[in-house]
């Protein structure tokens, strides 16, 4: 990413040189490739060494070795070296073919350097319809940036009928200045250009070419991306939130309470007396419901559509191709989307825009990590999981975590079916960290469903418990909890247990289960029930829905009031320091995205006085 909402995209291998040109030799063209390669990596000051080599050996691949080392210092927000770099680049190679792509770049750096006039002056002597097209996108996203109040007037004095420039000065007075003179300024230009907004590029598929090349060519895929316009930072009288999520109208049965999809109407139901909220605090939501299930060509339309271009707010989707797609869309319009249930990582990795409503594992790791350090200081732990690949997902990621902070793994096994067989395999070998967790195929693990027989090979004398600092469990069977207790007593191990809170039944298990040892519950669906915002959030989806709202309920309802409210406060990321929770009236623990785009709140509880309360 290159600034707020510039994408950089990855670079593909397309044709040969013509035969007009000298073919580049074996050694330069192995060079170039492995240079591109680092390109296409990051590694960008290793590219920038191997380019600058080629340049001074000259030859065929010369002009294209400049085009790329300045792209890696584009990447690197070093416009000064890309600019220098493509001057050079038109000195020595005027003829060069692709000189139109490098006049693209050279003058979107001289944009980014604030040399505004001079990157306007370059991009308009492009002739390419299409690259004048980017051009102009590129100069509304970056002219959009601004902050020079005083520059942007200068430039729209001298070039008062570009309708770019314009609306760029529109939108930084209305966002910064209070001076008459300059609302009037403001308020001429609105009646020439119009009101600033946001259009949306028609999204289609990318493929990538094959077979190997002698060299890659700069194209639009290789050059850095349309910068993604950014929205004008003025409330608005009404937001459009767009949920796309499997409703499957088509399978709806009123009254129907065991549907597999039960959770998305839920989910809903809570946005909707979210919206009755936000509305009450003078935020207009409209919600518009997207019946999306795991459709690609259907996701292509509705992104494609002219309605949608005028969304605030994605919710879901909850599939990966249809994530895929409005993920695109969403970082070229600078709109956020929110994955309401995930907890995968890999959904916002390298995408700006994309949110998680829950903590990622890694973050959930992270947090229990830190209180097991707080309640003991004993670096060595051991690690049981359940039956799911989550369970097994989360444990992994929480070794990891251990060992990355220098911690021993005295144990790490999948539970066993009794609390018997558990006990009995606890603290076998353990498999290294790039073992399978099968408890079939990894010696030392147990074997669900095996009895463990005196006298068998896994039984007989259980191995001594080492000293423990603490226990971590992750499991999403209800019996689970109960069962390892039993087993770590059994085992005489008094270490505190972390676990899930889905290890546990909460309306079941006798207060005991809680008390008799040190407990710590991670618990990301805590909703404390004595708080008169959630009772009056019970009462009233009882009293509308004629049902008992469900967590995901209280989660739709506070992820579509945190995000309303961004919206009207905050105009979605202008201010990053604003992403967090700042009101004690959310169902559930809040919202921080201050630092990550994966909510960081990661609630951790224990029992006390009978009842459960949040520690972190």
């Amino acid at each position: 990413m290159i600034g707020k909402g510039i994408v950089v995209s990855g670079l593909i291998g397309l044709s040969v040189l013509t035969t007009g040109h000298a073919q580049p030799s074996t050694d330069a063209q192995r060079r170039y490739r492995a240079a591109v390669g680092l390109v296409q990596t990051g590694d960008y000051e290793r590219a920038k060494t191997e380019l600058n080599t080629i340049i001074q050996r000259g030859g065929a691949v010369a002009p294209y070795a400049h085009y790329y080392y300045a792209l890696a210092a584009y990447r690197q927000k070093k416009f000064d070296q890309a600019r220098l770099m493509l001057r050079q680049l038109a000195d020595r190679f005027p003829d060069w073919p692709k000189q139109p792509d490098a006049t693209y770049l050279l003058g979107v750096s001289q944009l980014e350097e604030g040399r505004y006039d001079d990157g306007l002056k370059t991009l308009d002597g492009l002739n390419d319809p299409t690259l004048r097209a980017d051009a102009a996108r590129a100069e509304q996203t970056i002219l959009g940036r601004a902050t020079d109040l005083r520059a942007l007037k200068q430039l729209n004095r001298t070039y008062p009928d570009n309708r770019i420039v314009g609306l760029a000065l529109i939108e930084l007075i209305q966002r910064s200045s209070s001076d008459r003179a300059d609302l009037e300024l403001s308020d001429e230009l609105t009646n020439r250009f119009g009101v600033p907004g946001t259009a949306a590029p028609r999204l289609t598929p990318t493929t990538s070419a094959s077979g190997a090349t002698a060299q890659t060519q700069p194209t639009r895929t290789n050059r850095p991306a349309t910068p993604a316009p950014t929205r004008p930072n003025r409330v608005k009288s009404s937001y459009n939130v767009a949920v796309m999520m499997p409703f499957r109208i088509e399978e709806f049965t009123n009254g129907k309470r065991s549907r597999s999809n039960q959770y998305v109407y839920d989910l809903y139901n809570g946005m909707l007396l979210a919206k009755t909220k936000l509305q009450e605090e003078g935020v207009t939501v409209n919600l518009l419901a997207y019946d999306l299930d795991n459709d690609p060509n259907k996701t292509l339309e509705l992104v494609n559509s002219p309605a949608f271009a005028q969304t605030d707010l994605i919710i879901g989707p909850l599939y990966v191709e249809p994530n895929r797609i409005v993920s695109a869309w969403a970082n070229q319009n600078g709109v956020i989307l929110l994955n309401p249930i995930a907890t995968s990582s890999e959904l916002i990795q390298d995408q700006p825009m994309s949110f998680l409503a829950q903590s990622s594992l890694v973050r959930q790791a992270e947090q229990v990590a830190g209180q097991a350090q707080s309640v003991n200081s004993l670096r060595r732990a051991a690690i049981y999981f359940g039956n799911t690949r989550k369970d097994s997902l989360l444990a992994a990621t929480y070794r990891d975590e251990l060992l990355q902070q220098r911690y021993q793994i005295a144990d790490f096994r999948r539970m066993g079916p009794t609390a018997q067989a558990t006990a009995a395999s606890l603290f076998k070998p353990v498999p290294r960290p790039g073992d399978s967790m099968s408890g079939a195929s990894t010696p030392g693990m147990s074997t669900p469903g095996v009895a463990v027989r005196p006298g068998s090979a896994t039984a007989a004398t259980p191995t001594p418990a080492p000293a423990i600092g603490h226990v971590f469990l992750s499991s999403s069977t209800d019996t689970d909890g109960p069962r390892l207790q039993e087993a770590l007593s059994s085992r005489r191990v008094n270490a505190p247990l972390l676990a899930t809170a889905s290890a546990f039944n909460m309306y079941k298990n006798g207060t005991s289960t809680f008390s008799r040892r040190d407990l710590y519950l991670l618990y990301p669906d805590y909703v404390s029930s004595d708080r008169e915002v959630v009772t009056t959030f019970n009462q009233t989806y009882l009293a509308e829905r004629n049902t008992i709202p469900s967590v995901f309920a209280s989660e739709g309802y506070d992820m579509l009031l945190f995000f309303g409210r961004q919206l009207a406060k905050n105009g979605g990321l202008r201010n990053r320091d604003a992403m967090r929770s700042d009101t004690d009236d959310y169902l559930l623990s809040g919202f921080d995205y201050t630092q990550a785009n994966d909510n960081q709140i990661v609630p951790i509880v224990k029992f006390d006085g009978g009842r459960f309360v949040k520690i972190n």
